[in-house]
This record gives C-alpha cells, structure tokens and sequence, in this order.
C-alpha cells in the first residue's frame, strides 16, 4: 500500500523541463512513480488539479541555525513552500563553539533566554544531534562559520594568524566537515570574519576542497567594493580549487547600481575559465543586518564587551563619527551608500517603539544628533538591534533574478506571528521570498518562466550542495514536495506589517510527511539534519 498519491497535477519536476501532466506516488518518504498512475490506491490521495507540484524548496541562504530550536514548525518558512534550509552562512554558524563564543552569542542574542534556549552543544555533530533529538519540520543543512573557525582560534583579534594559529583553525574547519558540514561560510563585512585576508580564505578554502564541499560567501563589500569584492571570491575559488556560491548577489548604493552587469559577466568568464561559480538572490530591495555593521570593524575588536567599552568613551565616539562619514582604508562606511533615513530599526528590545521607523524620522522630533543615537542605543542594547536597509534598485535585483547562474535564497531566519520568533518587524523576506517570486516576478511580470524559477528554488541548490536525492520530482528521490496554486501564490508580508503568512501554497510534504494540508500546519515534524558526506 502506498502513503499517498498526488494526482492530476501540473508537475514541474525542477530540471528546467516544461511542466507535465501527471501523478505523483509516495511511500517510504521517497518517490515511487511519475506519471499516468490510474488507479493506485493509498493511504491518502491528494486532487492537484488546477495546482503544480514541485520539488520542495531549498533556501540556499537562511540564518535558521537556532529558529528550529525554539520553534520547530519553522512556521514562515514550510508555509512557503521550503523543505530544506542551508544555515550556517555569512561566517556565522550555530556550530563549533567554545565557552567564549557561546558567551558572545548569549549576550547579543536576548531572546535566547527567554525562549529557554541552552547552547550546550559545542561540535557540528552535537548540534545536528541536537536538531535530531528536537525534530523540525524541515530538512537543515549546515555550514561552517569563518567566523568561529577564527574565533575559537584568536577571538577577535585583528591581525593575520601565526602558522600556529592557522593550523589550528584548519584543524577545527576539518572536523566540522568530517562531521557533516556543507561547506565552509564568510562574512567578509563582519567580525571576526572581516579581519582575515585573502590568503588566509585561500588556506582554509584548501580544506573545504580536499573534502570537496563548497565556500560560500557575503563578500567585502556590496557597495564601491563590489568590483574587487567579486574578485576576490574568484580568486579563492580558483587558488583553492574550491566551488563558490556569492551571497545575496547585489549593488548596494545608488552609485553602484548597474554594476551588477558587469560582475555577472565576470562570473561568466570565470566560469569559462573552470572555476565553479554562482550565486544567489532574493527578490527584495533592502537588505538586513544588525547595527553594530555600520561601525567600522576596529570597533569590535576584542568582542562585544570592547565595543560598548569603546562606545562610551567620548574621544572613540568622535573617531568613529568621523570614519563612519568619510570611510578609511580598507573599508567603506556604509553610509556611503544610504543614510539614516534609508536606515529602519527591525528589531530593538528595550526600544519596541522604534521599530519600524527610519532612524532619521526617531531622532528629527527629538532634536538629537544621528550618531549620538546610534552609539547610545548600542551601548543600551548591548549591541543588539537589528535593522532594514533600502539600498538596491529594481533593475539590479531583475538582472540577478533571471540570470542563469543565480538561484534562491531568503537571506534570513524562520518566525511566526507568535512567541519569542514574533519579536520586532523583520525583513518580509523571512515570509515571502518564494511566494514574491512564484506570484510577482513568474505570474505578474513574467520576469521568469515557471520553469526555470523553480529549477532555481530545487535542482539548482541540490546540485550546488550535491544533495543527489533530493530537488526533483523523480522516482527514488526524498518526498520532499510543494504544491501550489499558480494563480494565488503571492507573499503578503511588508516592511510595516511583516509577519503575514503567503497565500496559494496548498500543501507541502517534507520526506513524505504533509506538513502543510490545505494552507495549515499539521504539527508534523519530518525534518531532518542531513549531513554532507
């Protein structure tokens, strides 16, 4: 007896190929059969006619390390139609740790406490365990962070390693992939990860390619860096011989824009060249980061403790005003690219009222002077505040979009309308990134075909990820599957009021478990930790 049949579906099975007519079998959590099934019986058949069946979709950049953790239904993410999240990105990864890292986690991180959280795990292995033993409903990937490879190894020390200290963080890097581990992640904008040079990235890129796993990376700069930014991520992948994903492809800055042009063209060519390159994009024109990034990265040597130190002496404030405004060597300000008033607070803990307004439109009724806010409030919040930064254009983020080498990613953590994951108003891509896609940029405008949209959200990361069973509808692959109605699907989630589920996804099964059924959450929790061998 078969667990279930989809039937009479439009079934875009994630390769590029026109949709078809078919039925979909499933037992065991795999795909039996495709196609013209008759009358197969099951313990349940679902009537897909009028919606499309599709892989499951793969987040190939979320923050969701610890949001399974707290909240396992991973509410805003399987109500998009996600069935596996890539975590570990931008150098940060909820795996390894030490007792200094953990620290520096529990202090930036407030909620964590009052969700209950423990970190009391330190390995990849322990916390893919961990993810086991809690169950979610969707599949995690993991990478590892630069940034706590570096950490563990020097904290926040801004300086190159010693041969000692780089064998040391090689050593901690190839255990995590020994113990399943995708790849290896940097953040190239934040602490610890922006004090590393490229020939460090090289050495430890040296590591991830014996292992024949990929590096991924929120390059140096996205806004009068890109140019170099994109060359450097080149660089590494062709001295390493390592494959390269490049994080939320994009110009940030009205003087940068129209440059995304050139760096695909770049990639192209590095791609004719040999080295394995892509990227990947969400459909949105801000970005999201916390505060404490728009602070030149000397601020955060030594860790959170040194930067509030440092923030509340007079003469340090007036330095970094000055290097905030005019950039130094090595590193441009942020502002350069948009200031206070392209700037909303997301997320303030002490501060709930400020959220959702432009920095500017706080402090203008107040009388008070931008950076003086800014320093006061980090130094109130422990460096914790989160905000939304209005940066791209439309044409860039089109340009990204249909591009061949592109693919999907949220750039951000699973919530819910509720509990502690219901804090603040976050980025709406954490709700709509795949619906905005399906619904604005397939069926509205037409930006892409169905097709080769959902080749982009599934087979496309599989690969990258060389997830071999997963990313397709075909026989003897997990029954990791999305159904939607074409005509519905569209995210609902804004700037002011984010936390709004999408519409149209009608059913998703992660390793042949419905965990949405008609729009809702079951409850069900099939995920699992998988990990790269």
């Amino acid at each position: 007896m078969l667990d279930l049949v989809v039937k009479n579906g439009r079934i875009v099975d994630g390769t590029g190929n026109p949709w078809f007519r078919g039925d979909v079998s499933i037992a065991d959590g795999r795909i039996v059969e495709v196609g013209n099934l008759g009358t197969r019986e099951a313990e349940r058949i679902i009537d897909a006619k009028g919606l499309v069946v599709a892989p499951g979709f793969i987040d190939m950049h979320s923050h969701s390390d610890l949001s399974p953790l707290i909240n396992p239904c991973v509410e805003s993410k399987i109500r998009q139609g996600v069935t596996t999240e890539v975590v570990g990105n931008c150098g940060i990864s909820a795996a390894p740790l030490n007792d200094f890292l953990k620290e520096e986690i529990r202090k930036t991180t407030p909620i964590l406490e009052e969700a209950g959280l423990k970190l009391d795990w330190s390995a990849m292995s322990e916390y893919l365990c961990r993810l086991d033993e809690k169950k979610t409903a969707v599949n995690v990937v993991s990478l590892v962070g630069h940034g706590n490879v570096r950490a563990m190894v020097m904290k926040y020390d801004v300086r190159p390693p010693t041969k000692n200290e780089l064998d040391e963080m090689r050593k901690v890097l190839a255990r995590a992939l020994e113990e399943g581990a995708f790849g290896l992640s940097s953040g190239l904008i934040y602490p610890p990860g922006c004090y590393a040079n490229t020939a460090e990235l090289i050495e430890l890129c040296k590591i991830v390619a014996q292992y024949d796993r990929l590096y991924s990376s929120h390059i140096r700069g996205e806004e009068e860096r890109l140019i170099d930014s994109v060359k450097e991520a080149i660089e590494i992948g062709e001295k390493a011989g390592v494959p390269v994903e490049i994080s939320h492809h994009k110009a940030a800055g009205k003087a940068s824009w129209g440059r995304v042009k050139r760096t695909l063209r770049m990639i192209e060519t590095a791609r004719g060249r040999g080295i394995e390159i892509t990227c990947d994009v969400y459909p949105y024109l801000a970005g999201s980061f916390g505060l404490d990034a728009m602070l030149p990265p000397h601020a955060y040597e030594g860790g959170v403790e040194k930067l509030v130190e440092r923030l509340e002496d007079e003469e340090t404030r007036q330095r970094l005003r000055r290097e905030m405004t005019e950039g130094i060597e090595g590193w441009s300000s942020p502002l350069r690219a948009g200031g206070w008033d392209a700037t909303m607070i997301a997320y303030c803990e002490g501060h709930p009222e400020f959220e959702g307004k432009m920095i500017l439109e706080i402090i203008q009724p107040k009388g008070v002077d931008p950076f003086e806010f800014v320093f006061d409030l980090l130094i109130e919040e422990n460096a914790s505040v989160s905000v939304v930064r209005f940066l791209m254009c439309e044409e860039d983020m089109r340009t990204v979009l249909k591009h061949w080498v592109s693919m999907i990613g949220s750039d951000s953590s699973a919530r819910a309308p509720y509990g502690v994951l219901g804090k603040g108003k976050p980025h709406p891509r954490s709700y709509g990134t795949f619906p905005r896609v399906l619904g604005t940029y397939v069926r509205d405008e037409g930006v892409l075909t169905l097709e080769k949209a959902i080749r982009k959200m599934t087979s496309l990361p599989a690969q990258k990820l060389k997830l071999r069973d997963r990313g397709l509808v075909r026989e003897g692959m997990w029954a990791d599957v999305t159904i939607f109605d074409p005509k519905m699907v569209r995210d609902t989630a804004t700037y002011s009021e984010p936390h709004q589920y999408p519409k149209g996804i009608e059913f998703v099964l992660v390793n042949g478990k419905v965990v949405i059924d008609n729009g809702e959450h079951t409850g069900e929790l099939p995920g699992q930790a998988l990990r790269s061998t």
